[in-house]
């Protein structure tokens, strides 16, 4: 399934954050501002969007293992959904320091937690 960038558009992809919440490093993806809002440049989003898509395409063949995010209040009930129907793993509230670079320590959290609640 391909997507256009008229689809892009029409599902809202191109508005950003407030402009006084950036990093300057995406400097070369924003086209512009409107409302105090970043207008991302779907031109420069279509060919990375279809890389991504390409990518868990190839890594879903191969078996891997998908993570959805998507914890804004808009995005969450859609990620959920989405992800219980494709049968992968998804964060929908608030993302925690360290669930991929510290999964060790959070892990231990986790299961103090769970033995609490026991």
């Amino acid at each position: 399934m391909a997507v256009t960038m008229r689809e892009m558009l029409e599902a809202g992809v191109h508005f950003g954050h407030q402009t006084r919440f950036w990093n300057p490093k995406m400097a070369p993806f924003i086209f512009g501002h409107r409302n105090k809002i970043h207008i991302i440049n779907l031109e420069k989003s279509l060919p990375m969007f279809q890389e991504a898509a390409k990518f868990v395409r190839q890594l879903t063949a191969k078996r891997g293992t998908i993570l959805m995010v998507g914890t804004k209040r808009q995005a969450r009930e859609i990620v959920a959904e989405e992800a219980k129907r494709a049968g992968v793993h998804y964060v929908d509230q608030r993302w925690l320091g360290g669930m991929l670079t510290n999964f060790k320590t959070v892990k231990t959290s986790i299961k103090r937690l769970k033995d609490m609640k026991v």
